[in-house]
């Protein structure tokens, strides 16, 4: 019995891939170790770092950063969403995986000799991404690495940035919306925190300031611009203009709190619901704002379609048999 033989000059590969097939069940031993392995050792690594979680569950008690539990809860969802098959992966990218979590661990233990929690909370980041390069390699990271640094959202900042942030943005507020009252026709002035319409005091609190909206939105943008698809140039937009947006919100609160508090001062159900009820609108109200960006950006955007724009020259592959970007006219 004779066999077909490939034409001569055809050249034939007896070497096995080197690539998993996405038909492999995530029950097959080559996946479902590396899976096991990974979570296993992220488990530990959140063991290793209770303290320092300790640190951040005292801060997600605060109104400021209650959001930063949703943080790790959100980014685990999108790394199961987003997963992809692991590939064989080279010894020498294990062993970058391997420095680059030792690194961490010694950078943990250091910044604990020195008291230093936010270069510690960062560690965490480091070491996280050196178990993915340990376990999966650099491949890894083509679908979980955005997520990964998503979680830094999670970590409050540092008091010193805090501290000098949150007085400039309050500040900021009382004088745009003062300025804002008086276009609006009320007689208003401020003596630094305090806003005064027609002699009424208003105080401007920490809850007003916009750290919190700015922090909160910056994670929402970021999410956002992980999430759609857009060229790159949108996604830069959304994420310059989530703090001027988150600004802008927050004014609008600081402006029809104060104005409100003028018209019912006396009434404590008014000033409750404004006072609570704001937290739950803004942040409404901004991605309201993020939306109509969203909308104005595709608007403004073609996106290369392929064969479309090919056939005009723009973008894309070109036709078969085409040499020139643009059709020459017949001589």
């Amino acid at each position: 019995m004779s066999t077909a033989r490939p034409p001569a000059g055809t050249f034939v590969s007896r070497s096995k891939p080197t690539t998993i097939s996405h038909a492999t069940s995530w029950s097959d031993p080559s996946q479902l170790v590396p899976l096991i392995l990974l979570v296993t050792l992220v488990v530990g690594l959140v063991g290793a770092y209770r303290d320092m979680f300790a640190v951040c569950a005292r801060a997600w008690g605060d109104a400021q950063y209650s959001h930063g539990w949703l943080i790790p809860v959100f980014t685990l969802v999108m790394l199961w969403i987003r997963r992809e098959h692991f590939e064989p992966v080279p010894t020498w990218e294990r062993w970058v995986g391997v420095g680059l979590l030792v690194f961490s661990l010694a950078i943990r233990i250091w910044s604990g000799m020195v008291y230093m929690v936010p270069l510690d909370m960062l560690s965490f980041l480091a070491a996280v991404f050196g178990v993915f390069v340990l376990v999966g390699g650099f491949h890894v990271l083509r679908w979980a690495g955005w997520w990964l640094t998503f979680l830094i959202f999670m970590f409050p900042l540092p008091a010193v940035l805090e501290r000098h942030v949150l007085g400039r943005l309050r500040t900021y507020a009382t004088i745009v919306s003062m300025h804002v009252l008086q276009t609006l026709g009320f007689s208003s002035y401020r003596e630094g925190n305090l806003l005064y319409i027609d002699s009424t005091p208003v105080q401007i609190a920490d809850e007003c300031a916009g750290l919190r909206m700015a922090t909160i939105f910056g994670a929402m943008a970021v999410a956002i611009v992980l999430l759609v698809r857009r060229p790159w140039w949108d996604k830069l937009i959304i994420l310059i203009s989530a703090i001027p947006i988150a600004l802008f919100v927050n004014i609008i609160r600081v402006t029809v709190t104060a104005f409100l508090f003028w018209a019912y001062p006396d009434s404590e159900l008014i000033h409750k619901l404004v006072h609570d009820g704001a937290g739950y609108v803004m942040p409404i109200l901004a991605l309201g704002l993020l939306w109509l960006e969203l909308v104005i950006l595709e608007k403004l955007t073609i996106i290369d379609e392929g064969e479309q724009l090919a056939s005009i020259g723009v973008g894309g592959p070109r036709p078969p048999g085409r040499t020139s970007p643009i059709p020459r006219p017949p001589v």
